[in-house]
């Protein structure tokens, strides 16, 4: 099968890209610069130049492949609401593209704020799965981990740093669940290839992890103390991380596992900080999530 990938360069989507080709499919990456695209054209794919402001690039992309995974997303957590705008109206291109032709296109979504973005992300993938496009929705868990993250973990250990103590909220018994990109690369390719038009899959190695686990072993590889704070005391101790830090969000994938015969292998997020890579001052050095 010949797939398109977006945001083949990403934390998530270089593992896609490399999960594609080691299974014998072909990869068309996209790419919005030169770097792009020798990083792809390293990873053994094909390169397609654009961006997701760029409908012409997706379309023709997506009309050429045998099926694509979008992944691609811009992370600017300031702007959140015209970056979400952009991504659903990629997805709409892309769909557009596909319609009526039956051919795989899986969008990416997050369990974090599922309630809220849930139903929205369903409703876009029950209406283009009436116009013939086999859509599916995999769901990120916020903790996405892995060498080379820089999301949601990398920030807490930057900001432990600079604090000089680890934190977490009230009890920290509020549960985070995480997946190790490797094994969320497998699932994405499961649902390309056998999910079905208008699911939505969970990619879910830990089910809830309690954040005050977390913030426990940050604190003992920092040799700083972990401390508690008030909800009125994590705005300014947490800045922009105050919004998720608190929120207790357990997820579960047993339907994807027993649907698509998916099993996560990976070591979990706790086994993985344990590891140690994640406190080399290289993978602390980006300040907002960043999962595909």
């Amino acid at each position: 099968m010949r797939v398109f990938v977006t945001g083949a360069t990403g934390f998530v989507g270089c593992a896609v890209v490399r999960e594609l080709i080691d299974a014998g499919h072909k990869v068309l990456g996209l790419a919005r610069s030169d770097a792009a695209a020798a990083s792809i054209a390293a990873a053994g794919a094909d390169v397609h130049r654009g961006s997701l402001e760029d409908p012409e690039s997706l379309r023709s992309a997506a009309a050429a492949a045998d099926g694509v995974i979008h992944t691609a997303f811009i992370h600017d957590f300031s702007n959140y609401a015209p970056a979400a705008e952009k991504d659903r109206r990629a997805i709409e291109t892309l769909g557009a593209a596909l319609a009526g032709s039956e051919r795989p296109l899986v969008v990416t979504s997050g369990t974090l704020l599922l309630q809220r973005q849930g139903p929205l992300a369903t409703a876009q993938a029950a209406a283009m799965a009436s116009r013939g496009v086999r859509v599916s929705v995999l769901r990120l868990p916020p903790s996405v981990h892995g060498d080379g993250d820089h999301g949601f973990v990398p920030a807490l250990i930057k900001l432990a740093r600079e604090k000089g103590d680890s934190a977490y909220v009230g009890d920290g018994l509020n549960r985070w669940p995480a997946v190790h990109r490797l094994d969320a690369a497998h699932l994405y390719r499961l649902v390309l290839e056998k999910g079905s038009a208008g699911a939505s899959y969970h990619a879910i190695g830990d089910e809830g992890v309690p954040f005050q686990d977390i913030a426990g072993v940050i604190g003992r590889r920092l040799h700083v103390p972990v401390v508690s704070k008030s909800s009125e005391q994590a705005a300014h101790h947490f800045g922009w991380l105050a919004h998720f830090v608190d929120v207790d969000c357990p997820a579960s994938s047993k339907l994807t596992e027993e649907k698509l015969e998916w099993q996560p292998k990976q070591p979990g997020i706790i086994a993985d900080l344990e590891r140690g890579t994640y406190f080399e001052p290289e993978q602390t050095t980006h300040a907002a999530p960043s999962y595909r």
